[in-house]
C-alpha cells in the first residue's frame, strides 16, 4: 500500500497471498520475515505535500528559514489524505505546471528538506495507523514495516559503486543499467536508477532493498507478492541485481504474481459508482453479508450483540480471504459476495461450518481420549487416506508458492468429513474403542 492514499481492494490480494505464502513456509520450516515495503517515497507525497503548501502556504512546514520542532501532532488525518490526494491527483493530470510543482516537491522530499520531511513523517504515521486496522481485521501479519524511504541513504553509495564498476551509465542525462543480453530476442529497457530531476525510481530502492536485504539477513529467497503486470519490472530489477552480483547466484529471486480481482461483469472489481473501492468498505459489505446468512441459518439468534458481531466478522474475512486464496493466484478470479458467503460449496463459511461442527462433537465427548487406538473402518477409512496427503500438499504449495493447493485439499477434507459425518453415529457408537478412534479422526481432521 502507499502512503497518503486509502488501501482499496487493489491491496488485497499482496496483502492476503503474501501473508499465507509466509505461513506456508513458516510451517514447513523456513525461517520467514515478512516486509510490507510500503509505498511511501513516490510522487504522490510530492503531489500532496505542494497541494498543501498551495492551500496553506502560512504552516511552518513550508517556511524554509524555519529550524524546528516541528508540531508532533500530525495536521492532516486519513480523511483529509482521502480528499487531498485524489484532489492533487487531478490537478497534475491536468495542468503541466502543476505537475512540475509535484516533481520538484517530491525531490525535494527525498533530499530531506527539513519541513516537508517532517510533513510526510505525519502522512506515513497516520497512513499506517489506518493500514495497521485493516490488516488486524484480516488476521494478516508483517516482520517489518519498511518501505522505499528505508533504503534511500544506501542508494547513493550503491549508484556510484555501480558507476565505478562499469554497471551503471549515463543516458539521456538518466543514470541506468542495461539489462539486455545478446542472448534475448525482445526488448529489455534498461533499469533506471536516477531520472534526468535527480528523482529515484522503484528500481532504485527495489535495488538498494535487496542490497539492505542481503546485508541484514542473508536470505536464501526473496519472494515478492506483487501484481502480474509487474512481471517486466521484477525481471528488470533480478536481471539488474544478478549482473551487478549484488546477490549471490544461489539466492532465489521470485516475483510471485497475481491476477485481478474481478466484479461480477468480469473487469475490476469498483464501487457502484464506478470508483475504486475501499478495503473497509470492502470487509463492511462482507460483514453485512454475514449478518444476513447467519439470520437465514438462524445461527447466533440466542447470542449477545457483541458476540454475534464477532462471529459475523469471522465468516465475512473466511469468505473474503478463502475466496482469494482457492484460486491460482496467477489467475483473475470473480468476486461475488453473494456466493462467497454461502454455508455450503467451496467457500470459507463451508469450512468454518465444519470445524465449528466437529469442536462441538469434541466438546460433547468430553474430548480425546489420550493413546486411543486407530481402528480403520469402511466408514472413515477415505477419510483417513486423504489426511495422509497432507505433506505432499504442503511441498508443493510450498515449492509454487501457491495457497490454492492447500485450499483445495482443505475443502476435500471438509467435503469428506461432511459425508463421513452424515453416515456415522459417532456420539452413540457403543463401541468404546471405535468411538475412541473416530474422535481422534475428528480431531485430526
Amino acid at each position: 500500500p502507499n502512503v497518503a492514499k486509502s488501501m482499496h481492494v487493489g491491496h488485497l490480494r499482496s496483502s492476503i497471498i503474501g501473508d499465507s505464502v509466509r505461513r506456508i513456509l513458516s510451517f514447513a520450516g523456513y525461517k520467514t520475515i515478512g516486509d510490507i515495503h510500503l509505498g511511501d517515497w513516490g510522487t504522490q507525497n510530492g503531489m500532496v505535500i505542494s497541494e498543501l503548501e498551495m492551500r496553506h502556504p502560512d504552516w511552518i512546514y513550508f517556511d524554509k528559514d524555519f529550524t524546528g520542532p516541528y508540531p508532533s501532532v500530525s495536521p492532516v488525518s486519513m480523511e483529509d489524505l482521502e480528499e487531498i490526494y485524489p484532489a492533487a491527483s487531478k490537478a497534475c493530470k491536468e495542468d503541466e505546471t502543476r505537475l512540475f510543482k509535484a516533481q520538484q516537491a517530491t525531490v525535494d522530499l527525498q533530499n530531506k528538506r527539513a519541513g516537508y520531511y517532517a510533513l510526510w513523517q505525519h502522512f506515513v504515521t497516520v497512513s499506517v495507523l489506518s493500514m495497521k486496522r485493516n490488516f488486524e481485521v484480516l488476521n494478516v501479519h508483517f516482520d517489518l514495516w519498511k518501505g522505499e524511504s528505508s533504503v534511500h541513504d544506501l542508494i547513493k553509495g550503491m549508484v556510484s559503486d555501480l558507476q565505478e564498476r562499469g554497471f551503471a551509465v549515463e543516458d539521456d542525462g538518466a543514470v541506468v543499467i542495461p539489462v539486455k543480453t545478446n542472448e534475448d530476442d525482445k526488448k529489455y529497457p534498461p533499469l533506471i536508477l536516477y531520472k534526468r530531476d535527480g528523482a529515484v525510481m522503484y528500481g532504485t530502492t527495489d535495488l538498494a532493498t535487496i542490497v539492505e536485504r542481503v546485508r541484514d539477513f542473508n536470505p536464501a529467497k526473496i519472494v515478492y507478492v506483487v501484481d502480474q503486470r509487474q512481471s517486466l519490472h521484477f525481471e528488470q530489477v533480478f536481471r539488474a541485481a544478478r549482473l551487478c552480483g549484488l546477490v549471490s547466484p544461489e539466492t532465489e529471486l521470485t516475483h510471485a504474481g497475481f491476477g485481478t480481482m474481478n466484479g461480477r461483469d468480469g473487469k475490476p472489481f469498483k464501487t457502484r459508482e464506478g470508483g475504486v473501492m475501499k478495503l473497509e468498505d470492502l470487509i463492511a459489505m462482507g460483514v453485512q453479508k454475514a449478518e444476513e446468512r447467519l439470520s437465514e441459518a438462524n445461527i447466533g439468534a440466542d447470542l449477545g450483540e457483541e458476540e454475534r458481531c464477532d462471529i459475523a466478522m469471522k465468516v465475512a474475512v473466511a469468505a473474503i480471504k478463502f475466496a482469494d486464496l482457492q484460486n491460482d493466484r496467477i489467475a483473475d478470479y470473480i468476486f461475488d459476495l453473494d456466493r462467497l458467503t454461502l454455508f455450503e460449496g467451496k467457500t470459507g463459511p463451508y469450512l468454518l461450518y465444519q470445524a465449528v461442527r466437529i469442536k462441538s462433537l469434541l466438546e460433547k465427548a468430553g474430548g480425546v481420549r489420550r493413546g486411543a487406538k486407530i481402528i480403520p473402518t469402511d466408514a472413515d477409512r477415505s477419510l483417513w487416506l486423504l489426511l495422509t496427503e497432507l505433506p505432499e500438499i504442503l511441498a508443493v504449495a510450498t515449492k509454487n508458492y501457491a495457497p490454492h493447493i492447500l485450499c483445495d485439499h482443505a475443502f476435500r477434507l471438509a467435503q469428506a468429513f461432511s459425508a463421513f459425518y452424515g453416515n456415522t453415529h459417532i456420539l452413540s457408537e457403543p463401541h468404546e474403542q471405535q468411538k475412541a478412534s473416530w474422535l481422534v479422526l475428528c480431531h485430526s481432521v
